[in-house]
């Protein structure tokens, strides 16, 4: 049996164990949450280093990308280093490829991304490849990384403009401490409305959940979510402030999706290959599994 454990900075309110079989192979799928303390993560990892097939940094990204450019975040460094042998994955090399497919999913399959729709992007460099596929696909795109990471109130209406600004700014944003630049442990479950505006004015919300999740306003009717990681309590809170569809770009498992990182790891735990994966493996994978993005109509 392949063991996958996502060891996440996030709330351990969101722990989840499922088996299932892929590929005909079975596999132990875990998430176990460390309520936003870094060393417990640290310590987590050295103790199964070697005794599970493939770890998955939940919580947090070792790498952000604008365009052609790749940032390590200087926290995540030090949890990644804490694994020896066993492979670790942040799910980017996974958002760079299963995400783009995605788009084109919607794209070919649906009428969500029809009439050119204005999409809010929480954060594009958490998702670059998702952000890229959305405005080759002729979305309108809203970018708010300033907004949402940095609590800076400037939108930035194309990834031309993210790009310059990630080109100056985050070398530096890299080396903060990564609270700074995420919400961790109970954060997480922290509701803070911010740029109410910008969430009414587009036709998509897009993103890492707990970035939608924090800053989203009471009522959202009408409105798509394209995100990574639910529960059913999410979709139903979802539900209940009037979103019409929720796309999940991962599969369901048990009645939840996982993140990212946790579907790359189960990737690279099937390779064999004790290593992160090239994007042409990963595509390949991909086909092999059928993964198509869930779909779920709430309104």
């Amino acid at each position: 049996m392949k063991q996958i454990v996502s060891i996440s900075l996030g709330s351990s309110k969101r722990n989840h164990t499922v088996e299932t079989e892929i590929y005909g192979v079975p596999c132990r799928i875990e998430r176990i949450g460390m309520d936003g303390d870094m060393q417990k993560m640290i310590s987590k990892i050295k103790e199964l280093d070697g005794k599970v097939d493939a770890f998955g940094l939940g919580g947090m990204d070792l790498y952000v990308y604008a365009g052609t450019r790749r940032f390590t975040l200087r926290d995540a460094k030090k949890v990644v280093s804490a694994a020896k042998i066993t492979p670790i994955v942040d799910g980017s090399g996974l958002k760079n490829t299963l995400e783009r497919k995605v788009v084109r999913y919607l794209q070919t399959e649906t009428a969500i991304l029809a009439d050119k729709p204005q999409v809010l992007m929480m954060s594009a460099v958490d998702r670059f490849g998702m952000a890229q596929a959305l405005e080759a696909a002729g979305c309108r795109l809203i970018c708010g990384d300033l907004i949402f990471v940095l609590g800076v109130p400037i939108p930035l209406n194309s990834l031309k403009a993210l790009e310059w600004v990630a080109h100056v700014f985050a070398p530096l944003v890299a080396q903060l401490p990564f609270s700074m630049l995420y919400p961790t442990g109970a954060k997480q479950e922290e509701s803070s409305p911010r740029a109410e505006h910008l969430f009414q004015q587009a036709d998509i919300i897009a993103g890492d959940f707990h970035f939608i999740r924090r800053f989203m306003p009471a009522k959202l009717e009408g409105k798509t979510i394209i995100t990574n990681t639910t529960t059913p309590e999410d979709v139903q809170m979802l539900q209940d402030r009037g979103v019409k569809a929720l796309v999940t770009t991962t599969p369901e498992f048990n009645g939840r999706s996982f993140g990212t990182n946790v579907m790359e790891a189960l990737l690279v735990a099937l390779s064999g290959k004790k290593r992160e994966l090239e994007p042409a493996e990963y595509e390949e994978l991909l086909v092999k599994a059928d993964i198509t993005p869930r779909i779920t109509w709430l309104n």
